[in-house]
Protein backbone atom coordinates (compact mmCIF):
# COMPACT_ATOMS: atom_id res chain seq x y z
CA UNK A 1 0.00 0.00 0.00
CA UNK A 2 2.58 2.61 -0.96
CA UNK A 3 -0.06 5.31 -2.14
CA UNK A 4 -1.70 5.53 1.49
CA UNK A 5 -1.47 5.43 4.98
CA UNK A 6 -3.81 5.16 7.81
CA UNK A 7 -4.12 8.40 10.28
CA UNK A 8 -6.48 9.94 12.88
CA UNK A 9 -8.89 12.08 10.88
CA UNK A 10 -10.55 14.54 13.02
CA UNK A 11 -13.75 14.61 14.38
CA UNK A 12 -13.80 10.82 11.71
CA UNK A 13 -11.79 8.59 13.35
CA UNK A 14 -9.21 6.81 11.41
CA UNK A 15 -8.95 7.84 7.99
CA UNK A 16 -6.75 7.77 4.50
CA UNK A 17 -4.61 9.66 3.33
CA UNK A 18 -1.93 9.92 0.04
CA UNK A 19 1.40 9.22 0.74
CA UNK A 20 2.24 10.59 -2.54
CA UNK A 21 0.68 13.27 -5.22
CA UNK A 22 -2.03 11.45 -7.53
CA UNK A 23 -3.82 12.81 -10.35
CA UNK A 24 -7.30 11.93 -12.24
CA UNK A 25 -7.40 8.29 -13.11
CA UNK A 26 -4.87 7.08 -10.86
CA UNK A 27 -5.26 4.31 -8.77
CA UNK A 28 -4.65 4.48 -5.24
CA UNK A 29 -4.93 0.81 -4.33
CA UNK A 30 -6.62 -2.41 -5.41
CA UNK A 31 -8.18 -4.49 -2.97
CA UNK A 32 -10.28 -7.97 -3.40
CA UNK A 33 -13.17 -8.71 -1.44
CA UNK A 34 -12.47 -10.60 2.12
CA UNK A 35 -15.96 -12.37 1.49
CA UNK A 36 -19.00 -11.55 -0.68
CA UNK A 37 -22.29 -13.07 -1.30
CA UNK A 38 -24.84 -13.00 -4.03
CA UNK A 39 -28.07 -11.17 -2.83
CA UNK A 40 -31.27 -13.91 -2.28
CA UNK A 41 -33.42 -12.83 -4.82
CA UNK A 42 -30.52 -13.26 -7.53
CA UNK A 43 -29.33 -16.53 -6.05
CA UNK A 44 -30.53 -18.45 -9.34
CA UNK A 45 -29.29 -15.67 -11.70
CA UNK A 46 -25.82 -14.98 -10.78
CA UNK A 47 -22.69 -16.76 -11.03
CA UNK A 48 -21.62 -17.40 -7.21
CA UNK A 49 -18.25 -17.12 -8.25
CA UNK A 50 -17.96 -14.53 -10.73
CA UNK A 51 -20.72 -12.61 -9.84
CA UNK A 52 -21.88 -12.33 -13.73
CA UNK A 53 -25.27 -12.94 -14.98
CA UNK A 54 -25.34 -15.89 -17.51
CA UNK A 55 -29.07 -16.92 -18.81
CA UNK A 56 -28.08 -20.89 -17.70
CA UNK A 57 -26.49 -21.82 -14.62
CA UNK A 58 -25.12 -25.18 -13.40
CA UNK A 59 -26.04 -25.79 -9.77
CA UNK A 60 -24.75 -27.42 -7.27
CA UNK A 61 -25.40 -30.93 -7.03
CA UNK A 62 -25.11 -31.34 -3.24
CA UNK A 63 -26.99 -27.97 -1.95
CA UNK A 64 -28.90 -27.41 -5.03
CA UNK A 65 -28.52 -23.96 -4.24
CA UNK A 66 -25.24 -22.20 -5.36
CA UNK A 67 -24.78 -21.73 -9.32
CA UNK A 68 -22.20 -21.69 -11.35
CA UNK A 69 -20.85 -20.14 -14.84
CA UNK A 70 -19.38 -23.30 -15.74
CA UNK A 71 -17.19 -26.36 -13.62
CA UNK A 72 -14.12 -23.45 -13.75
CA UNK A 73 -16.32 -21.07 -11.73
CA UNK A 74 -17.46 -24.16 -9.47
CA UNK A 75 -13.67 -25.10 -8.91
CA UNK A 76 -12.56 -21.81 -7.64
CA UNK A 77 -15.42 -21.44 -5.44
CA UNK A 78 -15.22 -24.34 -3.85
CA UNK A 79 -12.95 -24.06 -0.97
CA UNK A 80 -15.27 -20.88 -0.20
CA UNK A 81 -18.47 -22.41 -0.36
CA UNK A 82 -17.27 -26.07 0.88
CA UNK A 83 -18.33 -25.63 4.47
CA UNK A 84 -21.40 -23.47 3.45
CA UNK A 85 -22.59 -26.17 1.26
CA UNK A 86 -22.48 -28.84 4.09
CA UNK A 87 -23.65 -26.61 6.53
CA UNK A 88 -26.62 -25.66 3.80
CA UNK A 89 -27.23 -29.50 3.27
CA UNK A 90 -27.32 -30.07 7.30
CA UNK A 91 -29.31 -26.71 8.07
CA UNK A 92 -31.81 -27.89 5.46
CA UNK A 93 -32.74 -24.71 3.83
CA UNK A 94 -30.67 -21.81 2.77
CA UNK A 95 -30.01 -18.50 5.01
CA UNK A 96 -30.30 -14.63 4.25
CA UNK A 97 -27.89 -12.85 2.62
CA UNK A 98 -26.93 -11.46 5.79
CA UNK A 99 -26.22 -14.99 7.32
CA UNK A 100 -24.38 -16.52 4.45
CA UNK A 101 -21.91 -13.51 4.81
CA UNK A 102 -21.45 -13.40 7.91
CA UNK A 103 -20.77 -17.38 8.23
CA UNK A 104 -18.50 -16.76 4.81
CA UNK A 105 -16.42 -13.97 6.99
CA UNK A 106 -16.47 -16.39 10.51
CA UNK A 107 -14.99 -19.38 8.31
CA UNK A 108 -12.33 -17.26 6.85
CA UNK A 109 -11.12 -15.83 10.09
CA UNK A 110 -11.11 -19.04 11.44
CA UNK A 111 -8.66 -20.40 8.77
CA UNK A 112 -7.11 -17.77 7.96
CA UNK A 113 -7.13 -15.23 10.67
CA UNK A 114 -7.96 -11.80 10.23
CA UNK A 115 -5.54 -10.20 8.14
CA UNK A 116 -5.07 -12.14 4.69
CA UNK A 117 -2.20 -10.44 2.95
CA UNK A 118 0.59 -7.68 3.95
CA UNK A 119 -1.61 -5.25 2.01
CA UNK A 120 -4.31 -5.28 4.27
CA UNK A 121 -4.51 -2.11 6.78
CA UNK A 122 -7.09 -2.98 9.18
CA UNK A 123 -8.80 -6.05 10.83
CA UNK A 124 -12.48 -6.83 11.03
CA UNK A 125 -11.66 -6.25 15.11
CA UNK A 126 -11.13 -3.21 14.37
CA UNK A 127 -13.82 -1.77 12.73
CA UNK A 128 -16.99 -0.12 14.14
CA UNK A 129 -20.18 -1.89 14.29
CA UNK A 130 -22.11 0.84 15.73
CA UNK A 131 -24.84 -1.63 17.20
CA UNK A 132 -24.76 0.31 20.20
CA UNK A 133 -26.21 3.12 17.89
CA UNK A 134 -29.10 0.87 15.89
CA UNK A 135 -32.33 1.72 16.88
CA UNK A 136 -34.81 -0.67 18.67
CA UNK A 137 -36.08 -2.12 15.19
CA UNK A 138 -32.96 -2.99 13.95
CA UNK A 139 -31.67 -4.56 17.25
CA UNK A 140 -35.01 -6.95 16.69
CA UNK A 141 -33.62 -7.72 13.03
CA UNK A 142 -29.94 -8.14 14.03
CA UNK A 143 -31.00 -10.71 17.05
CA UNK A 144 -33.37 -12.81 14.82
CA UNK A 145 -30.57 -12.70 12.74
CA UNK A 146 -27.78 -14.03 15.35
CA UNK A 147 -30.36 -16.86 16.49
CA UNK A 148 -30.73 -18.01 13.02
CA UNK A 149 -27.21 -17.81 12.58
CA UNK A 150 -26.32 -19.94 15.63
CA UNK A 151 -29.11 -22.72 14.15
CA UNK A 152 -27.29 -22.46 10.68
CA UNK A 153 -23.22 -22.41 12.35
CA UNK A 154 -22.38 -26.15 12.56
CA UNK A 155 -21.25 -28.09 15.56
CA UNK A 156 -18.15 -29.16 13.71
CA UNK A 157 -17.16 -25.60 13.17
CA UNK A 158 -15.11 -23.48 15.42
CA UNK A 159 -17.70 -22.00 17.72
CA UNK A 160 -17.92 -18.29 18.53
CA UNK A 161 -19.51 -15.64 21.52
CA UNK A 162 -22.51 -14.06 20.74
CA UNK A 163 -20.36 -10.71 20.92
CA UNK A 164 -18.33 -12.00 18.06
CA UNK A 165 -20.89 -12.64 15.76
CA UNK A 166 -22.81 -9.27 16.91
CA UNK A 167 -19.61 -7.55 15.79
CA UNK A 168 -19.24 -9.63 12.36
CA UNK A 169 -23.38 -8.32 11.67
CA UNK A 170 -22.88 -4.76 12.65
CA UNK A 171 -19.51 -4.43 10.70
CA UNK A 172 -21.56 -5.69 7.38
CA UNK A 173 -24.40 -3.17 8.35
CA UNK A 174 -21.95 -0.73 8.54
CA UNK A 175 -19.69 -1.57 5.22
CA UNK A 176 -20.83 -4.14 3.39
CA UNK A 177 -19.87 -3.65 0.11
CA UNK A 178 -22.45 -3.28 -3.31
CA UNK A 179 -20.91 -5.97 -6.24
CA UNK A 180 -21.96 -5.71 -9.42
CA UNK A 181 -22.80 -7.72 -12.24
CA UNK A 182 -20.44 -7.81 -15.12
CA UNK A 183 -21.03 -4.75 -16.92
CA UNK A 184 -21.19 -3.05 -13.46
CA UNK A 185 -25.06 -2.18 -14.41
CA UNK A 186 -26.68 -3.52 -11.54
CA UNK A 187 -26.21 -4.51 -7.97
CA UNK A 188 -25.71 -8.38 -7.63
CA UNK A 189 -24.35 -9.27 -4.09
CA UNK A 190 -22.78 -7.70 -0.84
CA UNK A 191 -19.22 -8.22 0.06
CA UNK A 192 -16.76 -6.96 2.73
CA UNK A 193 -13.35 -5.24 1.91
CA UNK A 194 -11.52 -4.28 5.52
CA UNK A 195 -9.36 -1.12 3.87
CA UNK A 196 -12.11 0.09 1.73
CA UNK A 197 -13.89 0.24 5.49
CA UNK A 198 -11.39 3.29 6.46
CA UNK A 199 -11.66 5.67 3.57
CA UNK A 200 -14.43 8.35 5.10
CA UNK A 201 -17.25 9.72 3.23
CA UNK A 202 -17.40 13.15 1.30
CA UNK A 203 -20.33 14.53 -0.83
CA UNK A 204 -17.94 15.93 -2.84
CA UNK A 205 -15.13 13.17 -3.11
CA UNK A 206 -11.85 13.26 -4.36
CA UNK A 207 -11.97 9.28 -5.13
CA UNK A 208 -14.54 6.86 -6.72
CA UNK A 209 -14.35 3.32 -5.87
CA UNK A 210 -15.44 1.01 -9.37
CA UNK A 211 -15.78 -2.85 -8.75
CA UNK A 212 -13.53 -4.95 -11.46
CA UNK A 213 -14.18 -8.04 -12.23
CA UNK A 214 -11.63 -9.06 -14.38
CA UNK A 215 -10.80 -11.34 -17.14
CA UNK A 216 -13.24 -14.56 -17.17
CA UNK A 217 -11.11 -16.86 -18.08
CA UNK A 218 -10.41 -20.81 -17.43
CA UNK A 219 -6.97 -19.81 -17.18
CA UNK A 220 -7.55 -17.73 -13.88
CA UNK A 221 -9.50 -19.54 -10.89
CA UNK A 222 -7.30 -17.49 -8.53
CA UNK A 223 -11.76 -16.14 -7.15
CA UNK A 224 -10.02 -13.80 -4.70
CA UNK A 225 -7.32 -12.02 -6.93
CA UNK A 226 -10.02 -11.85 -9.44
CA UNK A 227 -12.85 -9.60 -8.29
CA UNK A 228 -11.52 -6.62 -6.62
CA UNK A 229 -12.39 -2.94 -5.83
CA UNK A 230 -9.99 0.27 -7.52
CA UNK A 231 -9.94 3.40 -5.15
CA UNK A 232 -9.43 5.62 -8.35
CA UNK A 233 -8.75 9.55 -7.57
CA UNK A 234 -11.23 12.28 -9.22
CA UNK A 235 -8.57 14.65 -9.86
CA UNK A 236 -5.36 15.58 -8.34
CA UNK A 237 -4.29 15.11 -4.96
CA UNK A 238 -2.13 16.12 -3.14
CA UNK A 239 0.38 14.10 -0.86
CA UNK A 240 -1.10 14.01 2.37
CA UNK A 241 -4.43 14.87 1.52
CA UNK A 242 -7.73 12.97 3.22
CA UNK A 243 -9.19 10.28 0.50
CA UNK A 244 -12.63 10.27 0.77
CA UNK A 245 -15.63 8.57 -1.21
CA UNK A 246 -19.26 9.96 -1.60
CA UNK A 247 -21.53 6.67 0.58
CA UNK A 248 -24.57 8.20 -0.72
CA UNK A 249 -25.78 9.79 -4.50
CA UNK A 250 -24.87 13.92 -4.64
CA UNK A 251 -28.08 14.12 -6.77
CA UNK A 252 -29.54 14.38 -2.89
CA UNK A 253 -30.75 17.37 -1.08
CA UNK A 254 -28.32 17.90 2.05
CA UNK A 255 -30.88 17.41 4.37
CA UNK A 256 -31.46 14.52 2.57
CA UNK A 257 -28.13 12.71 2.12
CA UNK A 258 -27.47 14.06 6.16
CA UNK A 259 -30.49 11.98 7.34
CA UNK A 260 -29.43 8.93 4.64
CA UNK A 261 -26.16 9.17 6.61
CA UNK A 262 -26.98 9.58 9.88
CA UNK A 263 -29.70 6.52 9.75
CA UNK A 264 -26.94 4.50 8.08
CA UNK A 265 -23.83 5.30 9.23
CA UNK A 266 -24.53 6.82 12.62
CA UNK A 267 -22.85 10.22 11.86
CA UNK A 268 -23.44 13.77 11.07
CA UNK A 269 -21.89 15.04 7.73
CA UNK A 270 -19.97 18.18 7.78
CA UNK A 271 -18.91 18.36 4.55
CA UNK A 272 -18.58 21.75 2.84
CA UNK A 273 -21.44 21.02 0.60
CA UNK A 274 -23.43 19.89 3.61
CA UNK A 275 -22.61 22.79 5.50
CA UNK A 276 -23.05 25.44 3.27
CA UNK A 277 -26.34 23.26 1.14
CA UNK A 278 -24.11 23.93 -2.01
CA UNK A 279 -26.36 23.13 -4.91
CA UNK A 280 -30.00 23.19 -2.71
CA UNK A 281 -31.30 25.83 -4.92
CA UNK A 282 -30.77 24.24 -7.84
CA UNK A 283 -32.49 20.86 -7.32
CA UNK A 284 -35.46 22.39 -5.36
CA UNK A 285 -35.46 25.43 -7.93
CA UNK A 286 -38.56 26.76 -10.14
CA UNK A 287 -38.53 26.95 -13.55
CA UNK A 288 -37.96 30.85 -15.37
CA UNK A 289 -40.86 31.72 -17.79
CA UNK A 290 -40.01 34.63 -19.97
CA UNK A 291 -37.10 36.25 -17.05
CA UNK A 292 -39.72 35.47 -14.22
CA UNK A 293 -39.49 33.19 -11.42
CA UNK A 294 -42.42 30.76 -11.14
CA UNK A 295 -44.08 31.12 -7.82
CA UNK A 296 -42.78 29.46 -4.86
CA UNK A 297 -46.30 28.01 -4.29
CA UNK A 298 -46.74 26.59 -7.80
CA UNK A 299 -43.32 24.73 -7.06
CA UNK A 300 -44.00 23.51 -3.81
CA UNK A 301 -46.88 21.82 -5.54
CA UNK A 302 -45.78 20.58 -8.54
CA UNK A 303 -43.10 19.26 -5.99
CA UNK A 304 -45.35 17.05 -4.10
CA UNK A 305 -46.88 15.36 -7.17
CA UNK A 306 -43.55 14.59 -8.36
CA UNK A 307 -42.68 12.75 -4.91
CA UNK A 308 -45.89 11.06 -5.48
CA UNK A 309 -45.83 10.25 -9.24
CA UNK A 310 -42.56 8.56 -8.57
CA UNK A 311 -43.96 6.31 -5.98
CA UNK A 312 -46.18 5.07 -8.41
CA UNK A 313 -43.43 5.25 -11.56
CA UNK A 314 -41.69 2.83 -9.45
CA UNK A 315 -43.95 0.46 -8.54
CA UNK A 316 -44.79 0.15 -12.14
CA UNK A 317 -41.62 -0.43 -13.10
CA UNK A 318 -40.35 -2.58 -10.50
CA UNK A 319 -43.96 -4.84 -11.86
CA UNK A 320 -42.06 -4.38 -15.67
CA UNK A 321 -45.19 -2.93 -16.81
CA UNK A 322 -42.94 -0.16 -18.52
CA UNK A 323 -45.99 1.34 -21.11
CA UNK A 324 -47.47 2.32 -17.06
CA UNK A 325 -44.46 3.72 -16.35
CA UNK A 326 -44.01 5.91 -19.83
CA UNK A 327 -47.38 6.83 -18.84
CA UNK A 328 -47.06 7.95 -15.70
CA UNK A 329 -43.29 10.22 -16.47
CA UNK A 330 -45.02 11.90 -19.53
CA UNK A 331 -48.13 12.81 -16.83
CA UNK A 332 -45.42 13.94 -14.55
CA UNK A 333 -43.22 15.61 -16.99
CA UNK A 334 -45.80 17.47 -18.39
CA UNK A 335 -46.86 19.10 -14.86
CA UNK A 336 -43.24 19.81 -14.08
CA UNK A 337 -42.96 21.68 -17.83
CA UNK A 338 -42.60 25.34 -17.30
CA UNK A 339 -42.58 25.17 -13.65
CA UNK A 340 -39.59 23.20 -11.86
CA UNK A 341 -36.03 24.17 -13.26
CA UNK A 342 -33.92 21.89 -15.63
CA UNK A 343 -31.85 20.96 -12.64
CA UNK A 344 -34.75 20.04 -10.18
CA UNK A 345 -33.88 16.74 -8.97
CA UNK A 346 -37.40 15.21 -9.07
CA UNK A 347 -37.55 16.35 -13.11
CA UNK A 348 -34.08 14.60 -13.49
CA UNK A 349 -35.47 11.48 -12.19
CA UNK A 350 -38.78 11.36 -14.33
CA UNK A 351 -36.46 12.42 -17.82
CA UNK A 352 -33.62 9.86 -16.77
CA UNK A 353 -36.84 6.80 -16.30
CA UNK A 354 -38.57 7.96 -19.44
CA UNK A 355 -35.62 8.22 -21.52
CA UNK A 356 -34.22 4.88 -20.19
CA UNK A 357 -37.50 3.03 -20.76
CA UNK A 358 -38.70 4.95 -23.86
CA UNK A 359 -35.08 3.75 -25.44
CA UNK A 360 -36.05 -0.27 -24.42
CA UNK A 361 -39.51 0.03 -26.19
CA UNK A 362 -37.69 1.55 -28.63
CA UNK A 363 -38.86 5.25 -28.99
CA UNK A 364 -35.74 6.21 -29.83
CA UNK A 365 -36.48 9.69 -30.83
CA UNK A 366 -38.86 10.90 -27.81
CA UNK A 367 -35.76 9.09 -25.51
CA UNK A 368 -33.05 10.83 -26.88
CA UNK A 369 -35.29 13.93 -26.15
CA UNK A 370 -35.55 13.48 -22.73
CA UNK A 371 -31.85 12.25 -22.31
CA UNK A 372 -29.92 15.05 -23.62
CA UNK A 373 -32.24 17.23 -20.88
CA UNK A 374 -31.19 14.73 -18.15
CA UNK A 375 -27.45 14.98 -18.98
CA UNK A 376 -27.47 18.86 -19.48
CA UNK A 377 -29.43 18.68 -15.74
CA UNK A 378 -26.36 16.79 -14.51
CA UNK A 379 -23.89 18.74 -15.74
CA UNK A 380 -24.87 21.24 -13.81
CA UNK A 381 -24.90 19.29 -10.58
CA UNK A 382 -22.64 16.74 -10.78
CA UNK A 383 -18.31 16.93 -10.39
CA UNK A 384 -17.07 16.52 -13.68
CA UNK A 385 -15.31 13.11 -13.06
CA UNK A 386 -18.92 11.36 -11.12
CA UNK A 387 -19.57 8.14 -12.68
CA UNK A 388 -22.89 8.27 -12.42
CA UNK A 389 -22.70 11.30 -15.41
CA UNK A 390 -20.07 9.36 -17.27
CA UNK A 391 -23.25 6.16 -17.16
CA UNK A 392 -25.83 8.77 -18.08
CA UNK A 393 -23.55 10.55 -20.72
CA UNK A 394 -23.12 7.09 -21.93
CA UNK A 395 -27.17 6.00 -21.71
CA UNK A 396 -27.63 9.18 -23.92
CA UNK A 397 -24.99 9.18 -26.62
CA UNK A 398 -26.17 5.49 -27.70
CA UNK A 399 -29.77 6.83 -27.06
CA UNK A 400 -29.21 9.16 -29.80
CA UNK A 401 -27.24 7.13 -31.97
CA UNK A 402 -30.21 4.70 -31.92
CA UNK A 403 -32.30 7.95 -32.81
CA UNK A 404 -29.90 8.38 -35.89
CA UNK A 405 -28.26 11.39 -34.10
CA UNK A 406 -24.92 10.73 -34.80
CA UNK A 407 -23.25 13.42 -34.42
CA UNK A 408 -24.81 14.81 -31.13
CA UNK A 409 -24.55 10.50 -30.30
CA UNK A 410 -20.63 10.15 -31.11
CA UNK A 411 -20.05 13.73 -29.06
CA UNK A 412 -21.79 12.45 -26.18
CA UNK A 413 -20.32 8.94 -25.85
CA UNK A 414 -16.41 10.62 -26.32
CA UNK A 415 -17.37 12.58 -23.30
CA UNK A 416 -19.21 9.60 -21.51
CA UNK A 417 -15.60 7.73 -22.49
CA UNK A 418 -13.57 10.56 -21.33
CA UNK A 419 -14.75 10.51 -18.01
CA UNK A 420 -15.04 6.90 -17.63
CA UNK A 421 -11.64 6.40 -18.61
CA UNK A 422 -11.28 8.05 -14.42
CA UNK A 423 -13.59 6.60 -12.87
CA UNK A 424 -13.49 2.93 -14.15
CA UNK A 425 -10.30 3.07 -16.34
CA UNK A 426 -8.88 1.86 -19.18
CA UNK A 427 -9.54 -2.32 -18.73
CA UNK A 428 -12.99 -2.16 -17.02
CA UNK A 429 -15.69 -3.97 -19.16
CA UNK A 430 -17.79 -1.12 -19.45
CA UNK A 431 -14.71 1.45 -20.66
CA UNK A 432 -13.85 -1.61 -23.14
CA UNK A 433 -17.45 -1.35 -24.70
CA UNK A 434 -17.70 2.26 -24.71
CA UNK A 435 -13.95 2.04 -26.38
CA UNK A 436 -15.92 0.34 -29.07
CA UNK A 437 -18.73 2.33 -29.73
CA UNK A 438 -16.07 5.56 -29.79
CA UNK A 439 -14.59 3.68 -32.77
CA UNK A 440 -17.62 2.48 -34.46
CA UNK A 441 -19.58 6.42 -33.74
CA UNK A 442 -16.93 7.95 -35.50
CA UNK A 443 -16.55 5.99 -38.33
CA UNK A 444 -20.49 5.94 -38.78
CA UNK A 445 -19.95 10.16 -38.45
CA UNK A 446 -16.88 10.03 -41.51
CA UNK A 447 -19.06 8.43 -43.01
CA UNK A 448 -22.17 10.58 -42.55
CA UNK A 449 -20.37 13.92 -43.18
CA UNK A 450 -19.31 12.10 -46.56
CA UNK A 451 -22.76 10.85 -48.04
CA UNK A 452 -25.62 11.24 -45.49
CA UNK A 453 -27.98 8.59 -47.99
CA UNK A 454 -25.23 6.22 -48.21
CA UNK A 455 -24.86 6.51 -44.61
CA UNK A 456 -28.60 6.22 -44.00
CA UNK A 457 -28.75 3.20 -46.01
CA UNK A 458 -26.12 1.04 -44.05
CA UNK A 459 -26.93 2.30 -41.12
CA UNK A 460 -30.54 0.87 -41.64
CA UNK A 461 -29.10 -2.37 -42.86
CA UNK A 462 -27.34 -3.06 -39.64
CA UNK A 463 -29.36 -1.88 -37.07
CA UNK A 464 -31.09 -5.37 -38.80
CA UNK A 465 -28.27 -7.55 -38.04
CA UNK A 466 -26.67 -5.99 -34.66
CA UNK A 467 -28.45 -3.18 -32.89
CA UNK A 468 -25.98 -1.32 -30.96
CA UNK A 469 -27.16 -2.01 -27.27
CA UNK A 470 -26.14 -1.01 -23.35
CA UNK A 471 -28.83 -3.33 -21.48
CA UNK A 472 -31.21 -5.63 -22.43
CA UNK A 473 -33.86 -4.21 -19.81
CA UNK A 474 -34.24 -1.44 -17.54
CA UNK A 475 -32.56 -2.55 -14.24
CA UNK A 476 -35.14 -1.35 -10.88
CA UNK A 477 -32.10 0.54 -9.49
CA UNK A 478 -28.83 1.20 -10.56
CA UNK A 479 -25.87 1.40 -8.58
CA UNK A 480 -26.45 4.47 -6.95
CA UNK A 481 -24.68 4.53 -3.57
CA UNK A 482 -21.38 2.47 -2.84
CA UNK A 483 -22.23 0.97 0.25
CA UNK A 484 -25.31 -1.54 0.61
CA UNK A 485 -28.36 0.58 2.44
CA UNK A 486 -30.88 -1.92 4.59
Amino acid sequence: MENVEVFASPGKGRGLKATKEVWAGDVLFAEPYFAAVVFDSLAANVCHCCFRRQPKLQRCGQCRFAQYCDRTCQRAAWEEHKQECAAIKSYGQVPNENIRLAARIMWRLDKEGGVISDLQLTTLEELEDHISDLPEDDLKDLKVDIHNFLDFWPRTSKQHTVERISHIFGVINCNGFMVSDQKGLQAVGVGLFPNLCLVNHDCWPNCTVILNNGNHSAVNTLYHTQMRIELRALGKISEGEELTVAYVDYLNTSEDRKRMLKQQYFFDCTCEHCTNKINDDLKLDGALVDDVKVPDEKVKEVTEYSIEMLKKMEKARTDANYNEVVKICRECVEKQENVLADTHIYQLKMWSTLSEVLSYLQFFEEAAFYARKMVEGYMKLYHPNNAQLGMATMRAGVTHWQAGHIEVGHGMICKAYAILLVTHGPTHPITKDLEAMRIQTEMELRMFKQNEYVYHSMREAALKNQPMKMMAEPMEEGIKSLFRKK
